[in-house]
């Protein structure tokens, strides 16, 4: 699939999500039949979207819920699987079920909507702190004390109540393994690696698919994927400033300032090449992420094109 149509499918997911909202307006659904009428590529795209919702509906409503300690439903897995072999029926289809119905998340332990954090205890009274659209699973059992991380940013603090200090804390991605050395520490899953931050203690990283094993001290920083881990770097001095509902922004480029706090909103929004090396400084409040957008357009030379709250460019002036 190229380039162009995976940028298509992004914007016709954000189209969907908003249709079916409840507070989807007139003027939205103007923009978004302006949308569709663009090129034969976009409303071919949305007509196959729109039958993978239709055919959709038959998966149980627990599966989909996102709000946290709702309860779930047992749901009738043949369902969800039957769904799921419907959406395989072509390949676009099945490209955009794999990148948008993330069934792993939707039936994680725990889990945090946009702009949601939420602080668990462990049954050993280990603490963690999920950041936005982060997923979680928890298992404990006589080998070791598990975290299966799934998406997003979790902040760590190890404890070790006597029954399970003998056991290994362990948080797993799918780019490998981390094992707590009595500590405190950031794991933030990307799309194709994991980033580590040890604010205390240690950290021994193992990759998935490599013999390569190594320690991440206190202060220290490292990326890795599946294959190999990059090089350490120094921890950044706000690296835990979302746990405080903070973005933390020194000479940052706006283009990156953006995308970060594109995590923290619902819907689009993109920084226009003329403005993408514009650099911001401040500590912004995350609770609020529209009023961080009036603030930068009230003291940077830029312009928000604005087609809805959820669609939004930032230009240079």
């Amino acid at each position: 699939m190229s380039a162009i149509d995976a940028s298509i499918l992004d914007e016709a997911a954000q189209w969907l999500a908003r249709r079916h909202a409840s507070d989807f307006s007139e003027a939205e659904q103007a923009e978004l039949a302006r949308w569709r009428s663009r090129s034969a590529t976009h409303e071919e795209i949305w007509q196959r979207i729109e039958q993978l919702k239709f055919r959709m509906d038959s998966v149980p409503s627990a599966v989909g819920m996102a709000v946290l300690d709702r309860p779930r439903a047992a749901g009738n897995r043949r369902q969800i699987l039957r769904a799921s072999a419907l959406a395989l029926a072509t390949p676009m289809l099945g490209w955009f079920s794999c990148r948008y119905l993330p069934w792993h998340i939707w039936n994680a332990d725990f889990r945090t909507a946009t702009g949601e954090r939420r602080e668990l205890t462990l049954a050993d009274n280990s603490q963690v702190l999920l950041n936005t659209a982060s997923a979680i699973s928890v298992q404990f059992d006589g080998k070791e004390r598990l975290i299966q991380h799934l998406a997003g940013e979790i902040l760590v603090e190890t404890a070790h109540l006597s029954e399970y200090k003998t056991l290994p804390f362990v948080v797993q991605t799918a780019d490998g393994r981390l094992q707590a050395l009595g500590t405190k520490f950031i794991v933030r899953k990307h799309a194709r690696s994991t980033t580590l931050s040890v604010l205390q203690g240690a950290v021994q990283v193992m990759p998935a698919h490599s013999r390569q094993s190594l320690v991440v001290q206190a202060g220290e920083q490292v990326n890795f994927d599946a294959y190999k881990a990059g090089a350490f770097t120094s921890l950044p001095s706000h690296a835990d400033a979302w746990t405080r509902g903070v973005l933390y922004a020194e000479n940052m480029r706006l283009a990156d300032f953006l995308e970060e706090l594109q995590r923290y909103r619902e819907g689009i929004l993109r920084c226009d090449p003329s403005a993408a090396e514009l650099l911001v400084s401040g500590t912004f409040h995350l609770r609020d992420t529209d009023r961080i957008l009036e603030l930068l357009a009230r003291t940077m030379p830029i312009h928000r094109q604005q087609r809805t709250r959820y669609w939004i460019t930032v230009t240079r002036s």
